[in-house]
């Protein structure tokens, strides 16, 4: 699929249904990528994947035809942003968004002068978009991460930033940030659920793009119902465990 289009597919509103990819394996990842999701996030932050690793992965998601590569970048850095974006990913999920200048920094890093500060050296990008500043801008896509306290205090301010295309929501992180012992403490699932409530009110209310991670299909389909309108399902590292379980399980109960 071609980056402009899944950009006008995703502001037009369409839903689009991702996968998230943690371990830097590109011969695994290009098989997830003919599975017929809309596209498929690299994340750098949290995952086990450096440049190399990304560019690859890029490369083999591209090899589908049919996904688009996303990548959640390290940090909330224009040197971060911009190779991502460089290597050809068509868009970035941006961590630890605690405040509207720091969604504006985002914005920023992901456009060219005057708009932005995104330095020019599009090597990959250039084959995958093309080279013109200007059509570049309108092509990729730039998601704020709400996780933190602060973040979702500031959640309506952050949603109004100019340029920004959505929020994406961090659930492990917002549940620890909402006071949860653990990543999905049921604990405070009532206060999860009103600031999930807030903040696809806040997209809503801008015109952006709500976009949440799940951990798996169903819950995805819930989301979905809800009003997300870019959501991620699991992790190939999540998944890969699993089911050698099972399968590990069912083989000792046939023994």
């Amino acid at each position: 699929m071609a980056v402009a289009e899944f950009a006008a597919r995703v502001r037009n509103g369409e839903t689009v249904i991702g996968y998230w990819v943690v371990t830097d394996n590109p011969v695994g990842t290009e098989r997830l990528a003919r599975v017929g999701y809309d596209y498929v996030a690299l994340d750098t932050q949290h995952g086990l994947i450096g440049y190399q690793g990304m560019l690859t992965g890029l490369l083999a998601i591209d090899a589908s035809a049919s996904a688009v590569g996303v990548v959640r970048v390290e940090a909330n850095h224009a040197t971060a942003i911009g190779k991502a974006l460089d290597a050809g990913a068509a868009a970035v999920i941006v961590p630890l968004i605690n405040t509207a200048a720091d969604a504006t920094a985002a914005v920023a890093a992901t456009r060219y002068p005057p708009a932005g500060i995104r330095s020019y050296g599009p090597m990959r990008s250039a084959l995958r978009i093309g080279p013109t500043p200007a059509e570049v801008d309108e092509s990729v896509l730039v998601f704020a991460m709400i996780e933190t306290p602060q973040g979702l205090a500031n959640v309506e301010e952050i949603a109004a930033t100019p340029g920004l295309d959505g929020l994406y929501i961090g659930p492990s992180d917002l549940t620890l940030a909402l006071g949860g012992q653990t990543s999905t403490d049921p604990a405070v699932a009532k206060e999860f659920d009103a600031a999930l409530d807030r903040i696809r009110a806040s997209c809503d209310s801008n015109g952006i793009i709500p976009a949440i991670h799940t951990a798996t299909g169903n819950l995805a389909q819930q989301r979905i119902a809800a009003g997300f309108r870019f959501v991620s399902v699991a992790s190939d590292l999540t998944h890969l465990e699993a089911t050698a379980k099972a399968h590990l399980t069912a083989a000792k109960e046939q023994a």
